[in-house]
């Protein structure tokens, strides 16, 4: 991520990406609606890009066209056209005789290149793109050959980037194991005395300390997660734009393990809740859980507090309707309301739009916290993507949509930046990110143990699952 704190200052009440004063011999084809940049083409806008002696790009349009630009043209190609358009203009300057002009472009340049290594730096983890940046250094040097600053600024900038990248290469390579769920049957059907088995409530039973370890980890997992990352689910659509630019991509496992660990949090709820025999301890469980939610909904962390809710619904534990009758439900209640999915999500989106505005007047980093349902936010970017055309009939790029997905990234990218105010507690965290969890066909087996089946269709389901289970072993 960015050294420079360069997101306090984008995308802000506009994103007008006006015309700066002075752009000289541009190409004028970007069309503007009420000051503001909606299309134009690629030649178009690279060339906005690129500094001039009297012009510098808003740091707004930086973001916004380093991101999308994937979608139309590789990091490596785009970096060469950039390359040309400076040799261009640094010829040009060259023919006068003011040589603080020179330096005054080649230090422009500069910004700019260091501001798409910071925010973007796996742009640059392939040979060809490494090459163009190292053409380009060697060029802006030439601007500035007497006192070598330049070329201090370029390595500096050079070894920032090659530690990012080695950064981010190291987590690719220690990236969780995604856990299997249990399938053994010893562990399964409850041939142990309970007293035996150890549960969340013995490693930790105060939900807001539990909330607050859910939070420690979610926060770390989403600093793991690039802009480039989330503009993939718009890059790896099939369409005559991208066609040539997703074969070489390298994938990335950053979106897919903040996905299993939601899935693994709600399989973990469901399998705690499942697996206690007796149902008062269970009852017991289930509110633990409702007053973890709750916790995490205070705190801002919505990701944990719909994974928690969503493990409470999965059948194997929303059958289990003698445990429920003993549940205090009223609280539950409050959490279905937040997380109602009618009028897409609405309340949840309320409440999401306090937090953030919170997060904006926050004095403390407690208060900052804004930890989004990140598979709402995922189909949010999709459903811009699909619904806006990434060119429009004119042939031109609709950046008018692309505005719009960069304020949603940006907004995501400010959140994960905040740093978590609680101390990590390695007992409890171990716990949530090792502990057994159980399959579908595990959980509904167990919860059939719990409280039998009430019904033909269930008997027979329990049959079915017992006598498979039981053969497999």
């Amino acid at each position: 991520m960015p050294q420079t704190p360069i997101f306090s200052s984008m995308l802000g009440s506009s994103c007008s990406g006006q015309v700066q004063p002075d752009m000289g011999d541009r190409c004028v084809d970007p069309v503007y609606q009420d000051g503001n940049l909606v299309s134009g083409s690629l030649e178009a806008l690279i060339e906005r890009l690129v500094p001039t002696m009297d012009y510098y790009p808003d740091r707004t349009y930086i973001f916004t066209f380093l991101l999308s630009s994937r979608v139309f043209i590789h990091p490596h190609e785009l970096l060469a056209k950039v390359g040309q358009i400076c040799i261009k203009q640094k010829q040009q300057l060259e023919t006068g005789t003011e040589a603080e002009k020179l330096k005054s472009f080649a230090a422009k340049i500069i910004q700019l290149l260091k501001e798409w290594t910071e925010t973007f730096p796996y742009d640059f983890q392939d040979e060809k793109s490494m090459k163009e940046l190292k053409e380009i250094a060697h060029r802006i040097t030439q601007c500035d050959e007497e006192n070598g600053t330049v070329k201090k600024i370029i390595s500096q900038m050079t070894q920032n980037l090659l530690m990012a990248l080695s950064t981010r290469s190291q987590y690719q390579e220690i990236r969780e194991k995604f856990r299997q769920p249990v399938t053994d049957k010893g562990t399964i059907l409850k041939t142990k005395p309970q007293s035996t088995q150890k549960d969340i409530l013995s490693v930790c039973c105060d939900p807001l300390i539990l909330a607050q370890q859910l939070t420690y980890i979610e926060l770390e997992r989403v600093s793991n997660i690039y802009p480039e990352d989330l503009m993939q689910i718009v890059s790896h659509m099939d369409s005559l734009d991208n066609h040539k630019c997703r074969g070489d991509v390298t994938k990335t496992y950053n979106l897919e393990a903040y996905d299993n660990w939601f899935n693994c949090l709600s399989m973990l709820v469901a399998t705690e809740i499942c697996r206690v025999v007796k149902k008062k301890q269970r009852t017991r469980m289930v509110e633990f859980f409702i007053d973890v939610a709750r916790e995490c909904f205070n705190i801002g962390n919505f990701n944990s507090m719909m994974a928690i809710i969503s493990g409470m619904n999965l059948s194997p534990v929303a059958r289990l309707k003698k445990t429920w009758s003993k549940v205090k439900t009223a609280k539950f209640d409050v959490l279905e309301h937040h997380m109602d999915p009618s009028s897409n999500f609405c309340n949840y989106r309320t409440a999401l739009q306090g937090a953030a505005q919170r997060s904006q007047t926050a004095n403390s980093n407690r208060e900052k916290i804004v930890i989004p349902v990140f598979n709402l936010f995922i189909k949010d970017i999709y459903f811009l993507h699909k619904i806006h055309t990434n060119r429009l009939p004119n042939g031109q790029i609709n950046f008018k949509k692309f505005w719009e997905i960069s304020r949603q990234i940006h907004d995501f990218l400010t959140w994960k930046q905040v740093e978590c105010p609680f101390e990590k507690d390695k007992k409890i965290q171990s716990y949530l990110l090792t502990a057994p969890i159980y399959s579908e066909e595990a959980l509904f087996i167990a919860s059939f143990e719990s409280e039998g089946p009430e019904n033909h269709m269930e008997k027979d389901s329990w049959k079915t699952l017992r006598t498979t289970l039981l053969n497999r072993a």
